[in-house]
């Protein structure tokens, strides 16, 4: 029986940082105990003290060294967490890092979190990758990929800062995440900003090049890799089934938010902190039973 909680910190009090506040909330095995952030005048971190957490606004310093704190979140961006993970390491904290730094591994929680759970810095990819990579990787577990390319399509409100200044990274990120992760061959990734009223969802179209076509195969793995990815990710969506058109193969999914902090049509950003509150969860877990 495991019992007591795993406390954790947040690094970066913007959208992404409070939206995995309120989903840590509903975590069986983490506990959060600080946010912290940069600007003394945050929105992000006067709500954080509304809720009851620490706060700090002299970034990581402020927890380095509390050892009660062992598992900490970035959703700053890709360069200040190349430069917090190396000070994390050192202070035994485990990184489920949110940006595109991609220092540690990239995991997927369906597809190989149990392949990284002794990693001190674990990679969420990114929105799209979190949306299109078990998709590929379903695939490509019964006709081999020589080919993805993802469209991510999601709507510019959903798109802050720090996703519109991280966009070359997303996309070589992701493309490599479909390789290394997906099983793809070779990969491409696009990610459109629609600016439409009202907001659209987030949809993600995913193109592959197959080998092997066996039709009932691929549709059986791609229904099934869905209902996976919902027991964490409510809100996502087979929206078009696999579409065969000779050895290429066509699916569209579709994220709709939880709402906890952001709007229901901000599922790019939904899918990513629901991934990475999935994934610590079930490495505090294992922690808690050491």
């Amino acid at each position: 029986m495991v019992s007591d909680k795993i406390k954790a910190a947040i690094i970066g009090p913007g959208n992404i940082g409070m939206d995995l506040m309120y989903k840590i909330k509903k975590s069986k095995y983490i506990e959060l105990d600080t946010v912290v952030g940069i600007d003394p005048n945050s929105e992000g971190l006067a709500l954080a003290r509304k809720e009851g957490y620490k706060t700090s606004h002299e970034g990581i310093k402020s927890i380095i060294g509390k050892k009660d704190i062992k598992i900490v979140f970035d959703a700053t961006g890709a360069k200040p967490h190349s430069v917090h993970a190396p000070l994390l390491k050192e202070d035994g904290k485990i990184a489920i890092d949110l940006t595109p730094a991609a220092v540690g591994p990239y995991v997927v929680p369906v597809v190989n979190l149990h392949e990284n759970f002794e990693s001190e810095n674990i990679n969420m990819v990114t929105c799209g990758g979190q949306a299109t990579i078990p998709i590929v990787s379903a695939i490509n577990s019964v006709a081999n990929v020589t080919y993805a390319e993802i469209v991510a399509t999601i709507s510019s409100k959903s798109a802050g800062p720090g996703t519109r200044q991280n966009i070359d990274e997303f996309t070589e990120t992701t493309a490599k995440a479909l390789v290394k992760v997906g099983g793809a061959d070779r990969a491409k990734a696009i990610i459109i900003l629609n600016p439409a009223e009202p907001p659209i969802m987030m949809r993600n179209t995913i193109n592959t090049r197959v080998e092997n076509v066996d039709k009932d195969a691929i549709t059986r793995a791609v229904e099934e890799m869905v209902k996976r990815v919902k027991e964490y990710v409510p809100g996502y969506k087979l929206k078009v089934p696999p579409i065969f058109d000779g050895d290429r193969v066509t699916v569209i999914v579709e994220v709709e938010g939880a709402g906890d902090y952001l709007p229901k049509y901000a599922g790019n950003l939904d899918i990513i902190t629901s991934a990475a509150v999935a994934a610590a969860d079930k490495i505090a877990y294992r922690l808690l039973k050491k």
